[in-house]
């Protein structure tokens, strides 16, 4: 199952990026982009090497962390990533918005996994 809610994930950010509509590049798209890589870049930064992986699986030995950007969102790269996704989504049509709600579905459900 875990396998399949990754590759759900980047199936659907394939999706919403590569209809990019450059055109339609404007203000809130460049505040998301940026908004979304600095949270997660703070959750990085934050979290040690190693304590994380892609799959939704507990790590054997990972840490919980709780501070930085995780003392304020349990799933900080989620939020990354469904920030910089809606400004693609933004800057899109209205099938990049319902790949974008699946996106975030998909992203619930890992994070209950975990």
């Amino acid at each position: 199952m875990s396998r399949l809610l990754v590759a759900l994930q980047f199936g659907l950010m394939a999706l919403i990026a590569v209809r990019l509509d450059s055109d339609a590049i404007g203000a809130a798209y460049v505040v998301l982009m940026v908004l979304g890589i600095a949270v997660g870049a703070w959750a990085l930064a934050t979290n040690r090497p190693g304590n994380f992986h892609i799959r939704p699986d507990p790590h054997p030995e990972g840490e919980l962390v709780t501070h930085g950007p995780y003392a304020w969102v349990r799933h900080p790269m989620y939020l990354s990533v469904l920030l910089v996704m809606a400004a693609f989504a933004l800057a899109g049509d209205a099938w990049q918005w319902a790949a974008w709600l699946l996106l975030a579905g998909v992203l619930a459900a890992k994070a209950r996994r975990e």
